[in-house]
Formats: structure tokens, C-alpha cells, sequence
């Protein structure tokens, strides 16, 4: 007869072993294993290292060519993923509650930029999304345009400047001037607050050096960076690095808290002479702080979905990600993409210079057939994000464009996924594939948007069939804002300068994990940039 000791240990035992095969082994043994796939590289990192490596493409092509659209890779300590460039799989990833943020990814993002929109999932992400939608709407965009105006226009003024002083002809690294007219527009637009980025001194406000200080060092993927992210309370002795970015993180919630505590003020004052209540749809504020607060504050918003100071205030720094670095990112390949096409570049620089003002109009931009194909070329083959992740929150099965012959050589309809499996859903890839845009899939040809190939069709993407703003309910809440104020750089510097590469094209590559930025191969320690030789352009 069991002793009541050893009955308990049993029953512990056998909880031990259940939640060892639902947290663990469950997830080892997934139905994934029986796709094709690439032998792991390591033992620890999986295929990690390989997937969020800058300039991937060639590896990866090889993948499709050698295993179909969906691949069995290795996640990090060897847990079995899906790599995938397959439209009806994408679709089902992005468009199912099933498939959320995993911990490694929401736990390194939440420390940039807190509990945001960009992190948060289920109804929380819901509540956020809801709130904030009001700010992203055309109205709203269209609002904001002489902002991408005037600042595409203190950019080509200050090159002309550095053209001027070398007699007419000057090397720039580009992605410079680009990171800072963008830095500059997203302070303004996003907040009403002059982070002066383009300044012929270079002097840095407050808040700028702080954002310098976050964003611009991304370290490479290593077990003690994994570790810290996971266990930031073990990281008694931090490096230089972490400790500018606590101090940056510090001001960063000083500064934010005191422009929310303003914003809410005047907000009231300018209501206390009417009702002292702001209905959700009376939005007349133009930063998206403003209308955000201001959508938090409505009195038909439920007390329990209102966004918590910390929630509202963690949308700071998530203005500052999405709408800086993407955005000057495409930008500078968008220039790269014309040194490499100049009769394209001659093309859309004719049709730019038939608008009869410096001062365009969202409506106006968006009229200009030539300069839409090219934008859309360049967020094809150029795509800022290269990726996005998910994990599978229950064991699912997923839907498959084409049947395929798995490592067991039979035919299989559909692919059976494991609750923990990841998703790595390949932007690129998707956007490379010679199956949905044709043999030229890799040649920049903006005339292909005449005419898009029907396959497209079948891409999930929230804008132009693709995927480069994502797609479902995580979608990029602010791709109306990127594409326009895109255009309006590409619209006033096109129009002045004419373009040309100054280094040899193959040295161009890219640097950075999801986002890749224009790097040279040759100097890779230095970061992001794109040198181009710029002369004005005047008119024959």
C-alpha cells in the first residue's frame, strides 16, 4: 500500500512530467519534423544567426529552389520552426489569433519601447490599436503633409549647401541626411517637439541624444544578449552601452511624461469653456500624441479600455522606431535603386518637374502615376523588414498553396504545427519569388506596377500586395504615414539633384537584423551607408 509521501510523489512526479511534455518535449516533437529542411549550423543558435543575417537572400532563394516555400529550420536551442514563403500559409500565420509575438522577441522589444502597440497582443493589443486608430486615418495623414514637405525641403537645402561649397558636385552618405530629416518629421508629426536633427551644426537636443543612444548600436545575437533580455536583474556588471541606454531611457521617460502632462492640460483648457467632455470622434489635434490622448480621454471609451499613462506613454518611443528608421531606410534604397536605373531616375524625375509647386498636396503625390510605381518597386525589392516572427499558441494545422513531398517522401496537403513552434514568415522571399512576379523578380522595374502580375493578389499584405507593412491585425497602423512622407522625399530630392553611385554597385550590401539598411560590404564596422555622388539638376 502507497504511503500518503510516496502517493505525493507521485502526483508530483507525473505533474512534473506533464508540464515537461507541454512546455518541452511536446514542442520537440512537433509534426514539423517531417518537412525538408537545411542541416542546423549549431546547436544552440539553430538557423538564428542565418535568418536574421544582413544580405540573407542568396541563402535563402537556395532554400526555395532545394525545399519548396515551407522549410524546417532550427530556432534557438534547436526547437523546431517554419521558415515559410508560401502566401496561404502567411496568410493564415498573420490573420489568426493563434499566432502571436514569441517571449524572446516581446521581451527584447518591451525594453525600447515598453508595453506599446508594437509589443502587446490579445485584447490589450486590441484596446491600443482602437485608441490609436483615429490618428493614422487619411484625414488625419493628410494633415500632417506640409510637414513632409517642408522638411524634404530643409534636406535639399542643406545638400545644396555641401554641393555649392565643392563647386558643384559632392559625395554624401546619404542615409545620414535621411535619418535626420526623418527623425526630424516623426518629433514633429508624432509630437510637436523639435528634435532639430537637421542642423548644419550637428547639436543634438536632449531627446535626440537619447534616441541616438537606443537605437543606433543593434548588437549582434549571442547567448549573454539572450540572457540578459530574459534575466535583466542578473545584469549586475553592465557594459557602456547598457548603461547609456538606461540613462537614455531615463530621459527619454522624463521628457515623454512631461509632454503628455502638457498636452493633457491643454487639451482640457481648450474644452473647459464647451462641455469638459471630448467625444472620440472630435479629434482636431494634428501630432498623433495629441489625438491620441485625446482619444484616450473620450467619454464614450470604456474606464477598462483606456490606456494607462505608462501604455500612452510607451507609444513615444514607438513613433520614434516605426516612423524614423523604415522610413529613411527605404528612402536610401529608393535613391540606390535610381544610380542603378538612370533612365528611370530621367523618367520620374520628368514627371516630378511637370507639378507646377515645391508644395505639393497629399492628393497631389498621390496623382503622380510614376513616382507610385516607383515607390512600390523599391518596397518590393527592397523591402526595410525582412522578416516577422511568430509563435503558435496552440497546435494548429495550416493550410498549403501546393502539396509537397515531405523528408519521408510522401505528399502532404496541409502542415501540422506544434504549440510553441515558431513562424519565421520570409518577406523577402515573398517578394523575390519568380513564381508571383516573373523571371525578373530581382531587376528593379517599376513598369511591372502597370500591369501587377495576378499572383500578387494572393500576398496577405495590408498595402499594394505586399508585404512590406505586414498584414492581419498586427498590420503597420502608420503605413499611410511612411508612404506619403516617402514620397515627398523622393518628390522634392529627385526634382533638384541628380543621383549617381560612388562606389562600385557590388559593394553594396546591408547591415541590421529586421531591418535591413544600405551598408558596403567593404566596411561593414561602419554601419549603415549608402555614398552617392549628388550634382544639382538643371533643367536643359
Amino acid at each position: 500500500m502507497l504511503s500518503l509521501s510516496n502517493l505525493l510523489g507521485c502526483v508530483l512526479g507525473v505533474s512534473a512530467l506533464g508540464i515537461l511534455w507541454r512546455k518541452v518535449i511536446h514542442v520537440y516533437l512537433s509534426p514539423l519534423r517531417t518537412l525538408q529542411g537545411p542541416p542546423s549550423p549549431s546547436s544552440f543558435y539553430g538557423h538564428v544567426r542565418q535568418v536574421c543575417k544582413a544580405g540573407n537572400a542568396p541563402t535563402t532563394r537556395q532554400w526555395v529552389k532545394q525545399y519548396g516555400t515551407n522549410v524546417l529550420c532550427r530556432w534557438l536551442f534547436m526547437i523546431p520552426c517554419l521558415w515559410t514563403a508560401d502566401p496561404l500559409v502567411i496568410r493564415h500565420v498573420l490573420h489568426s489569433g493563434n499566432y502571436v509575438k514569441p517571449w524572446e522577441a516581446r521581451i527584447s522589444a518591451s525594453r525600447v519601447v515598453g508595453d506599446s502597440v508594437l509589443v502587446a497582443e490579445g485584447d490589450k493589443h486590441k484596446g491600443q490599436r482602437t485608441i490609436l486608430n483615429p490618428a493614422f486615418g487619411p484625414a488625419q495623414i493628410r494633415e500632417l503633409a506640409h510637414i513632409f514637405i517642408s522638411k524634404s525641403a530643409e534636406l535639399r537645402d542643406l545638400w545644396a549647401g555641401e554641393v555649392a561649397a565643392q563647386g558643384g558636385t559632392t559625395r554624401l552618405n546619404v542615409v545620414d541626411g535621411l535619418k535626420k530629416m526623418t527623425l526630424d518629421v516623426i518629433g514633429l508629426a508624432g509630437f510637436d517637439y523639435h528634435l532639430e536633427a537637421l542642423n548644419a551644426t550637428d547639436r543634438k537636443t536632449e531627446l535626440n541624444e537619447a534616441f541616438s543612444h537606443i537605437f543606433n548600436a543593434t548588437p549582434p545575437v549571442s547567448i549573454f544578449r539572450i540572457i540578459m533580455d530574459f534575466l535583466p536583474f542578473l545584469d549586475f556588471f553592465p557594459d557602456e552601452r547598457t548603461k547609456a541606454i538606461r540613462a537614455a531611457h531615463a530621459t527619454m521617460h522624463r521628457i515623454g511624461t512631461q509632454l503628455i502632462r502638457d498636452k493633457r492640460t491643454a487639451i482640457m483648457r481648450e474644452r473647459a469653456d464647451k462641455s469638459g467632455n471630448i467625444e472620440k470622434k472630435d479629434l482636431p489635434g494634428r501630432d498623433l500624441l495629441t489625438l491620441l490622448i485625446k482619444a484616450n480621454m473620450a467619454t464614450n471609451i470604456p474606464e477598462n479600455q483606456r490606456l494607462s499613462d505608462a501604455e500612452v506613454m510607451s507609444q513615444i518611443p514607438t513613433f520614434l522606431v516605426a516612423g524614423h528608421e523604415t522610413t529613411s531606410t527605404a528612402a536610401a534604397w529608393v535613391l540606390f535603386a535610381l544610380t542603378q536605373a538612370p533612365l528611370v531616375q530621367q523618367k520620374l524625375r520628368e514627371e516630378l518637374l511637370g507639378v507646377q509647386t515645391e508644395s505639393p498636396t497629399m492628393d497631389e503625390l498621390a496623382a503622380l502615376p510614376y513616382l507610385d510605381r516607383v515607390v512600390r518597386e523599391t518596397l518590393r525589392l527592397h523591402a526595410p523588414v525582412s522578416f516577422t516572427l511568430r509563435s503558435t499558441a496552440e497546435d494548429d494545422v495550416l493550410p498549403v498553396s501546393e502539396p509537397f513531398i515531405d523528408r519521408n517522401g510522401k505528399t502532404q496537403h496541409e502542415i501540422r504545427i506544434a504549440k510553441g513552434n515558431r513562424v519565421i514568415v520570409s518577406i523577402l522571399a515573398l517578394h523575390h519569388s519568380p513564381d508571383i512576379w516573373g523571371e525578373d523578380a530581382l531587376e528593379f522595374r517599376p513598369e511591372r506596377w502597370e500591369n501587377p502580375p495576378e499572383e500578387a493578389s494572393s500576398i496577405p499584405g495590408v498595402w499594394g500586395h505586399m508585404l512590406t507593412f505586414s498584414g492581419g491585425p498586427h498590420a503597420c497602423i502608420g503605413y499611410r504615414f511612411s508612404v506619403a512622407e516617402l514620397k515627398a522625399l523622393v518628390f522634392t530630392l529627385v526634382r533638384a539633384f541628380e543621383f549617381e553611385l560612388a562606389v562600385d554597385p557590388e559593394d553594396v550590401g546591408s547591415v541590421g537584423m529586421f531591418t535591413q539598411r544600405p551598408a558596403l560590404r567593404s566596411e561593414l564596422a561602419k554601419g549603415s551607408q549608402l555614398p552617392l555622388l549628388i550634382r544639382p539638376y538643371v533643367r536643359s
